[in-house]
């Protein structure tokens, strides 16, 4: 496969009055032609600056203390605003959270559609709308031609933010960037904006970086799956491989707290207790360690390194280093365990 994007030691900072936010801190990650990547953590973990960082949508008061961004081994970090603004929107476009504060309000869908098109490539004015109705046909807007004309207030929650990804596929990206683009629709709507995602990324083959808080949402888009948590990346490996096989105890903490088909009125959802961490004055060791019930006294003193578990699946967590004692996950976690040693004829260990 080949790698498009390269995130090396990624490291941001933000000034506030209290000081210097470290919110980025050291994070490393790529993305792969054709793939969809799956970012993960609870808010302010720093998924959204993350992906932000990416495409230079940053906060005035945001600095990048150390890292790379390589797009085809070519490093963003060192563009100029104006080769920027050539690849926001055409290489890489990214669809935002919210559809009401991403659309204008004064101006029709069809000349929003028709935008990117416009400032990217020369085309005339008729052979954009053109495109427009076309996108705006492929992501599932009935009766298109008609609905170009309509404003942004005429349409269903589900509508525009299947608009929003009609504007970032129009000029078909290479990497489309999904910042938590199902968390204000209902479960319905949610599953078809995932299923036209799958579609989409067939159909003009792009590839997706998805965030989310919900690993339920995961499941049914990603092939790699990367766990943060308090701006650094905790664990990250195929789907199954966080899915059936976490490692880290954040992660068992993320998955013990998702309703399954099992769970009903009388099943209480359990919760990761304690708060995250001030970034203001990040730990010296694991950051996870005052909310982790199986932190050790080197959890305190040192940040763990990445483990290898698999070719594919990495963690960092002390629980893998040879010398660490062996512990229980919970009860959620081992079943899920199992299910992954039936899955693969019972070779994991």
């Amino acid at each position: 496969m080949e790698k498009i994007l390269d995130v090396k030691n990624l490291n941001v900072d933000f000034s506030t009055y209290n000081g210097t936010v470290h919110a980025i801190r050291g994070v490393d990650f790529h993305l792969n032609s054709g793939e969809t990547l799956a970012i993960v953590g609870e808010s302010g973990s720093g998924k959204s600056v993350t992906v932000r960082t990416v495409l230079q949508l940053m906060a005035k008061n945001s600095k990048i203390s150390k890292g790379e961004i390589l797009y085809h081994d070519e490093d963003l970090l060192k563009k100029s605003e104006k080769e920027m603004d050539d690849i926001r929107g055409n290489k890489i476009s990214m669809i935002f959270q919210d559809p009401m504060t991403s659309l204008d309000p004064t101006m029709t869908i069809g000349k929003q559609v028709a935008e990117p098109l416009l400032i990217h490539n020369k085309v005339s004015k008729s052979d954009a709308l053109k495109r427009a109705e076309e996108v705006l046909r492929l992501v599932g807007i009935p009766n298109p031609k008609a609905r170009m004309k309509d404003y942004p207030h005429q349409f269903s929650g589900g509508q525009r933010q299947r608009i929003v990804i009609a504007i970032a596929i129009v000029n078909y990206p290479e990497i489309l960037i999904a910042d938590e683009p199902t968390t204000a629709l209902d479960v319905t709507v949610q599953a078809q904006i995932i299923d036209l995602l799958k579609e989409l990324q067939q159909k003009i083959g792009t590839s997706i970086i998805f965030i989310t808080h919900d690993l339920g949402v995961v499941a049914g888009i990603a092939d790699r799956v990367a766990v943060m948590y308090a701006g650094k990346l905790v664990e990250y490996g195929n789907v199954d491989e966080i899915f059936y096989n976490p490692q880290h105890p954040y992660t068992w903490g993320l998955l013990d707290s998702m309703p399954t088909l099992d769970t009903d009125d009388q099943n209480r959802l359990n919760s990761i207790p304690g708060t995250p961490p001030n970034l203001l004055n990040p730990p010296k060791g694991d950051a996870f360690a005052p909310r982790n019930a199986y932190a050790m006294e080197i959890d305190e003193e040192e940040q763990p390194p990445f483990f290898k578990v698999s070719k594919t699946h990495y963690a960092a967590t002390w629980l893998l280093h040879p010398d660490a004692p062996k512990v229980e996950p919970p009860k959620s976690i081992q079943e899920r365990f199992e299910k992954y040693q039936e899955m693969l004829g019972g070779s994991v260990k």
